[in-house]
């Protein structure tokens, strides 16, 4: 047979999976000669054999790719020389970085079998793992791949693991974390004076089962894990949840469960073939769940939820920690509420001390910190709505022709940040980071910054930020650039939403605008109000507002957001005027609440537009709504509670009827959606003693109906063709559910997220996209690049009013 010779370049995510070894098997299976390294690049596979040999071979390596492994491209180029008489694996070499970071992966069913298996010299060694399972993100410092760039370093391996790891036919060939009893990291449990505790004490067998005995006893321990420490506690347990609660500081956001396996959750909630499928999955995230079922947990775990948010364990502590538990475990972040997670030993030993009661630790060092993600099925598809550990970092294939763009760092929002790289034709979103108002979570973001930046071996040419002059982010890049003469691109921030969308469903670079739906709390408008319910017209470039819901102002600025009441007057005075609505129902409970409010000053701050901002946002009309309810009406204890109960209600009585009604009107040359109608509905309902969730259904069909309505409408005058969906606001599942149905029955195409969250933690892919696409129109100097609407000298920076800085929801 004639035999010739190919070069074959594999990208996407090929290293530190097993794909090497798998290259291996299938290229001496189909007779090759060669050899096939880790470079830079991804993998790069020399291989001589016949013609069919070689067509087989890429065929076989498509299918038959690692679980962890994902194949972007195979480029093949003829080989000169001789071949070597058999075909080997050899070291990585080094090169310009442009291979994928594999996130951390949960526990392979081969590494679970053998850690439950007394006879297995890893028999309850809580850091088995091997190329299909394990760390990666959360223990890397720099690329390639290999042990010594990991937090594995310091641990040497002894001679059984060794030999597992030059073998190319064992799964841990390679396994940069392999360990094992005898040479790896280790476990021990300490009170919270930071004394050991001897398992032998309790009867224990190790420090794990220790723990699992204090659990069992309504105890609260810190649990350090992957990416981060955990608190947990029994989930059944009224008392310690409680006590949790209290300790936390975190009264009403609801807490994440984690049970040994699915036998347990179906105890407490609904879980079909998709759901278990994904709680199963590499990725093992928080699943939302509707619950329901013959057991409960404690009522303080979700309140005011229909849903529970359950992972499976994804470790092999987790799995361990488990065993004998038929209750699931509340397994909430280890820090105080709105601060970010611990993730070094010292940290939570200073940190969790008062909010555990012990702690189990472990010597194996968290570079990173990696949260849990967090997934909802709407509208029949899985949704991110944190992207983090099992998603982040693996990257984002982008549209034909953004690989001729510069490099791009799009530096994120103030809330859920993100930054995102994008390069070589696709985009790098960074795991879930956090609030920047808060000094530790913006030092974080500079170090994840730097981190990326080394892992993809990226010199970004500009960056991109949000238009808020006030944000952490915005102000970091404007430095950034201007001491290092880079381009700065300032990205309105619900094109920025809609761009995000674009980019992840891969719309063509030039394939022209798209409607865009833009529902979230607030966004710096270029008009100097708050945005956040638009309609545009959009593609990657260029947006034109052409609807908004009708301005109300928020009293009291930041206060508004966090006191729902005052969203209710707000709209009741501007959108019904208030002297009427006493009148007419003095008799609700409503009024006669709001009447022993400061109305007075409420309207000077109105009047005089004096820390009284004006507002277009959809977030606030469902805290209006919900406040006009009694939902969370005086406070909310964490962002967006008032809109998440306001949805709840509302799934108990979904209308016959096609719900509250809008007014659409026109002001210049915008359409402008007018709530009026809304609340003169709606006090006649509550005048009338209609049941609560049906007035929430109402408001939720209605506002879906408007939303369609001016949607189909104006797609129809502007030619375009599909609609995409995204902002906050559309992680209610009702609203994005009856929303999609409407534009898809009038003939629309509906893009919407899937893969990076809708709310803000999606808004760096955006501000990347719009960065790239720019740069293409040869816009990357001068004019195009400052920040567009930047104050002139004597002028606020804020859109609120001097002194004014809110909290975007």
């Amino acid at each position: 047979m004639r035999t010739q010779g190919e070069s074959i370049r594999v990208r996407g995510l090929v290293q530190g999976v097993g794909f090497r070894p798998t290259v291996w098997r299938i290229a001496r299976d189909c007779g090759l000669r060669g050899d096939v390294r880790n470079d830079g690049e991804g993998v790069l596979v020399r291989a001589w054999g016949a013609p069919a040999q070689l067509q087989r071979f890429c065929a076989e390596l498509r299918s038959g790719c690692p679980p962890l492994a994902r194949i972007d491209a195979l480029e093949r180029t003829a080989l000169r020389g001789a071949p070597p008489v058999d075909f080997s694996i050899v070291s990585s070499s080094e090169g310009a970085v442009r291979t994928g970071v594999v996130p951390d992966a949960a526990t392979c069913p081969a590494c679970r079998s053998e850690l439950l298996d007394p006879g297995d010299r890893r028999w309850r060694y809580p850091f088995i793992n091997c190329t299909h399972c394990g760390p990666r993100l959360s223990i890397l410092g720099r690329i390639p791949y290999d042990r010594a760039n990991t937090s594995m370093a310091p641990f040497r391996m002894c001679p059984d693991c060794q030999r597992e790891y030059e073998d190319p036919g064992d799964r841990r060939f390679h396994a940069q974390p392999n360990a094992c009893p005898a040479c790896g990291p280790r476990v021990w449990l300490q009170d919270d004076a930071g004394r050991p505790v001897d398992p032998a004490a309790s009867g224990a067998e190790d420090a794990i089962a220790a723990a699992s005995r204090l659990l069992a006893s309504g105890r609260i321990l810190a649990i350090k894990g992957i990416g981060g420490f955990h608190l947990a506690c029994d989930a059944e347990s009224a008392a310690a949840v409680a006590e949790l609660r209290r300790r936390k500081r975190r009264y009403a956001k609801p807490f994440a469960l984690m049970a040994r396996d699915l036998e347990v959750i179906r105890g407490y909630c609904r879980v079909g073939e998709q759901e278990a499928a994904l709680l199963e999955g590499p990725q093992a995230p928080i699943l939302l769940l509707e619950a329901g079922g013959p057991r409960w947990v404690a009522p303080a775990v979700a309140p005011g939820q229909d849903t529970l948010g359950f992972m499976l364990p994804y470790s092999p502590l987790h799995h361990l920690l488990l065993a004998d538990w038929k209750r699931p475990l509340v397994m909430t972040s280890g820090n105080l509420s709105e601060e970010p997670q611990c993730i070094h030993n010292r940290e939570a030993t200073e940190r969790l001390t008062g909010l555990s009661d012990a702690l189990l630790l472990h010597d194996r060092a968290i570079v990173n910190r990696v949260d849990d993600s967090v997934v909802r099925i709407m509208d029949g598809e899985p949704r991110l709505l944190r992207r983090a550990r099992g998603y982040a970092p693996a990257p984002l294939r982008l549209a034909a022709g953004f690989a001729r763009a510069p490099a791009v760092l799009a530096l994120g929002g103030e809330l859920k940040n993100s930054v995102c790289l994008l390069a070589d034709g696709q985009a790098v979103p960074s795991q879930h980071l956090g609030d920047l108002e808060d000094a530790r979570t913006a030092r974080e973001q500079e170090r994840i910054i730097e981190l990326y930046l080394d892992l993809f071996r990226l010199e970004p040419e500009i960056l991109a930020v949000d238009l808020h002059p006030d944000y952490r982010s915005t102000q970091l890049g404007r430095d950034w650039a201007a001491r290092e003469g880079l381009g700065l691109v300032g990205v309105q921030h619900h094109h920025a939403h809609v761009a995000s969308v674009l980019a992840e469903n891969g719309w063509p670079l030039d394939a022209g605008p798209v409607l865009g739906i833009a529902l979230d709390g607030l966004g710096y408008g270029p008009d100097a109000t708050l945005w956040g319910c638009e309609l545009m017209a959009a593609d990657y470039r260029d947006f034109q507002r052409i609807a908004h819901l009708a301005h109300t102002p928020l009293p009291g600025g930041a206060k508004a957001i966090l006191e729902p009441w005052r969203c209710t007057y707000a709209h009741l005075r501007t959108h019904l005027g208030w002297k009427q609505v006493p009148a007419r129902y003095s008799e609700l409970e409503l009024v006669r609440w709001l009447n022993e409010r400061p109305l007075p000053l409420m309207d000077r701050l109105m009047d005089s537009g004096l820390n009284a901002p004006r507002t277009s946002s959809a977030g606030r009309l469902f805290d209006a709504v919900a406040g006009a309810l009694g939902l969370c009406r005086a406070a909310i204890g964490y962002e967006g509670q008032a809109a998440v109960e306001l949805e709840v209600l509302a799934r108990g009585a979904w209308p016959s009827d096609a719900g509250y009604s809008f007014l659409i009107r026109t002001e210049g040359s915008q359409e402008v959606l007018d709530p009026g109608p809304l609340w003169s509905a709606l006090l006649r309902d509550l005048s009338d003693g209609v049941d609560p969730a049906l007035i929430a259904a109402r408001f939720h069909r209605g506002f879906a109906a408007a939303l369609t309505d001016i949607a189909l409408h104006l797609a129809e005058t502007r030619g375009l063709s599909s609609a995409a969906l995204s902002g906050g606001v559309f992680q209610n599942g009702t609203l994005l559910e009856a929303v999609s149905a409407g534009l898809r029955v009038g003939g629309l195409e509906v893009l919407s997220h899937r893969r990076v969250p809708t709310n803000d933690g999606g808004l760096s892919l955006g501000q990347a996209a719009v960065a790239a696409a720019r740069s293409l129109l040869g816009h990357t100097t001068g004019e195009a690049c400052r920040m567009p609407h930047e104050p002139s000298a004597g002028q606020t920076s804020s859109p609120t009013g001097a002194g004014f800085g809110y909290r975007p929801a």
